[in-house]
Order: C-alpha cells, then sequence, then structure tokens
C-alpha cells in the first residue's frame, strides 16, 4: 500500500475532490495544499516559509496522507515525501465549464459585471485557460509534467473526464496491483 499520495493537476481537475473521496475508503489523513498556500482563501497568499513549514509538521506527523492540490515551485523539496503521485487531466472545455460552476456556486451573483467578485473571477478563470498551452512561468500542464519528470516515486496519470467513482476505483485497482 502507498502511505503518502500525493495528487496533482489543473485547478478544477477533481484533485481536492478524489483526495477527499480516497480518505474515505483508505486509512489516510486528507490534506489540501490550498491549506498550506492561503491565508485567507483565494484572496491572500501565504509567505513560502510558513507554508513550508506548515505542511513539513502535518506531513510528519501522518503516516499515511493524501495531499491534493499543486506544490510546484514552493513546495518542489517535498518531491520526495511521495511514494505515489497521482495526475489529473481532463478536457479545457469541461474543467472551465466545472470552475464557473463553482465560482458561481461560492460567490453567486457577484462575479457577474459589476459584482464584488466580477474582477477576481474573471482573472482566476483566464489564469485557469493557461493550463494546456502555457510554458514554465504559470501552473501549466508543462510546469506539472516537468515537475514529475524527476520524481523517484511512481506516477499515475488518469487523463479524461472520468467520474469521481472511476477515478476512485482506478486508483484502489492500481494500488491493489502495485
Amino acid at each position: 500500500m502507498k502511505e503518502k499520495i500525493h495528487i496533482m493537476g489543473a485547478s478544477g481537475a477533481g484533485t481536492s475532490t478524489l483526495g477527499s473521496s480516497l480518505s474515505k475508503v483508505l486509512p489516510h489523513t486528507y490534506l489540501d495544499a490550498d491549506d498550506y498556500f492561503w491565508t485567507t482563501k483565494f484572496t491572500k497568499q501565504r509567505e513560502v516559509s510558513e507554508r513550508r513549514q506548515m505542511l513539513e509538521k502535518d506531513l510528519s506527523r501522518n503516516e499515511n496522507y493524501i495531499l491534493s492540490g499543486a506544490v510546484c515551485g514552493w513546495g518542489d523539496n517535498f518531491k520526495s515525501y511521495f511514494d505515489l503521485v497521482i495526475f489529473l487531466w481532463i478536457p479545457q472545455d469541461i474543467r472551465l465549464e466545472r470552475l464557473k460552476q463553482r465560482e458561481f456556486q461560492r460567490y453567486g451573483n457577484e462575479i457577474l459585471a459589476g459584482g464584488s467578485k466580477y474582477e477576481q473571477s474573471k482573472t482566476f478563470l483566464e489564469w485557469a485557460s493557461l493550463y494546456d498551452r502555457a510554458g514554465m512561468e504559470v501552473r501549466s500542464k508543462t510546469l506539472h509534467e516537468h515537475w514529475m519528470a524527476d520524481l523517484s516515486c511512481p506516477v499515475l496519470k488518469i487523463e479524461g473526464d472520468y467520474s469521481v467513482k472511476e477515478r476512485v476505483d482506478i486508483v484502489l485497482d492500481y494500488l491493489n496491483t502495485n
């Protein structure tokens, strides 16, 4: 059994959903990189040194864990902490539609023109749309593939629009055969 799992992918690919779902069927503590990255969720970033210190503490105190989200760049020193990395990718049109729906669920009409969250939401969606075509300068597929290239642990790639149950089953099948 893999004890230290990291799930990564684009925003909206389902890393948090898969991590949370797996933690309900595996004896693993669930951790979300967003909880380390942000002091005020999606508004104010935490200092890099503080993120690293907090994550180090939580990874060290848990024997089995699932960490969802991206730590590329600020968390490169944690590469050796994982014995399995799961990479999620879904087509951009599906992913962006999920993100638009999630933004509306979080903020309602405030994301519409004239709303208090309009500019923030617009900027976020523009950033998220760069994932499949951007280079190393932003969180992108290119950056993620580069980050995964020199991992010492196996990488399970789940690419396509699968349901949460299908993804959980893919991971469980992998864990049972490796």
